[in-house]
């Protein structure tokens, strides 16, 4: 997860400087998303035995400091400027070049549109500190970004409100039931961003013979070359499982089954000899670099950077992304609750969730959101439309990452993996 660096965006750099710095950095390494994480002890065996961790979208991590109200203010305090009465509403979120994105895109535009200022905080994700809030009844986080399995658990334990669906409809009037993609409403919590797992290919190193599907990352035989996958069965599985002929609506039904399990590791056989692996986010673009793989996974946003503004001569395969989505939740007791409504009504509009994407290349939740997107804010002719995972051109074949079967079967498949990592290739 992303440290909790409270900083806000610096506008003094411009051009393809500061487009580059904020997607500089993916998400921390597994090993460090691990070493934060206080849950329960069942979340902690995931955490630790191997990669299969909570999954903030993947972030750059470094921005230039400056001072931050959240940084020195206690939570809930009114706001501490001249003539300021209004108590501050509490939004919590993973923090860096994402919460900044947010902070341009939606805090300060809802706090110009209604008068409502924002207190923002970082946090590494989890629901550590929520429960604690919740069972001492002082809750004062008023809204946080949550992850799906959170959504699920949090929602099970009644640690957030319901959220009524009395979301703003498209501005064609589309309701907002059709207008967000399916999986990203939820009882309670609404979706905000989409980001996603990709493949990236290596153009030049492909030559003439240029791979187009997933399917190509497990196809030696026509495409020769070393393959970069992240070090950890999520993702990988269902890959190899679509790869090997299953249909995407049947991936997790055959991967719940002990044989579709075989058979997923069976397919990641095929290529094991050939697999280097990667843990933190960096490492896909410098194995591209370095030409020490002819194609690898990597999260959208790095290969965005990549792609767009290093104009590296990489190629991305849309084909079958596996995609999540982050929402947004209000705590139980929240003590603001009727302005953290206001607040998510606000955010997941058409017109808010179009204007993040001018700072970061994540998918809206709404289709409605897309015939907005353009230029990015800082490289004026960079189109970012092309990079988002809910392109509906990429992502016609996508597969949305299944929250619920991990968190029941995460821990025996990473115990697997773990296994089948020290067995021999072949």
């Amino acid at each position: 997860m992303p440290e909790r660096n409270k900083s806000t965006v610096c506008l003094s750099l411009t051009g393809f400087g500061l487009l580059a710095v904020l997607l500089a950095q993916a998400p921390l390494s597994a090993q460090a998303q691990a070493q934060t994480q206080t849950e329960t002890q069942t979340e902690t065996q995931v955490q630790t035995q191997a990669p299969v961790e909570a999954e903030a979208p993947p972030q750059s991590q470094d921005l230039p400091e400056t001072q931050d109200l959240a940084q020195t203010q206690d939570p809930g305090q009114t706001q501490d400027l001249p003539g300021a009465a209004v108590e501050r509403l509490v939004v919590v979120s993973w923090g860096r070049s994402y919460g900044r994105s947010q902070e341009e895109a939606i805090y300060k535009p809802f706090t110009e549109a209604t008068g409502q200022p924002i207190l923002r905080q970082d946090y590494r994700g989890g629901m550590q500190q929520i429960r604690a809030q919740v069972e001492s009844g002082e809750v004062y986080w008023d809204v946080v970004d949550i992850e799906p399995a959170t959504a699920d658990r949090g929602c099970e334990e009644g640690l957030f409100e319901s959220l009524p669906l009395l979301l703003p409809p498209a501005p064609d009037g589309t309701s907002a039931v059709e207008d967000f993609l399916p999986g990203t409403l939820h009882p309670c919590a609404v979706g905000s961003v989409v980001w996603s797992m990709v493949v990236a290919v290596d153009s030049d190193q492909a030559g003439e013979n240029q791979p187009d599907r997933m399917a190509d990352l497990f196809n030696l035989n026509d495409f020769p070359g070393r393959r970069g996958l992240r070090k950890t069965p999520k993702g990988n599985l269902e890959w190899a499982l679509i790869a090997d002929g299953v249909a995407p609506e049947e991936v997790y039904m055959e991967l719940a089954t002990s044989e579709g399990v075989a058979r997923a590791f069976a397919k990641l056989d095929s290529i094991k000899d050939q697999i280097v692996w990667w843990e933190d986010g960096e490492e896909p673009s410098q194995l591209l670099a370095r030409e020490a793989v002819l194609m690898t996974s990597t999260y959208n946003s790095r290969i965005f950077r990549d792609v767009a503004i290093e104009q590296e001569p990489y190629t991305v395969i849309w084909d079958h992304q596996i995609w999540d989505v982050d929402l947004w939740a209000v705590p139980k007791g929240a003590r603001n609750k009727e302005q953290a409504l206001e607040f998510i009504r606000f955010a997941t509009s058409t017109e808010p969730l179009a204007e993040i994407t001018k700072w970061l290349p994540y998918g809206p939740a709404r289709r409605s959101s897309h015939a907005l997107v353009g230029p990015t804010v800082i490289v004026a002719d960079v189109d970012v439309a092309p990079f988002l995972p809910t392109h509906p051109d990429n992502f016609a074949t996508a597969l949305h990452n299944s929250a619920s079967f991990w968190s029941e079967n995460g821990t025996a498949l990473v115990e697997r993996f773990n296994a089948w990592l020290q067995e021999p290739s072949g």
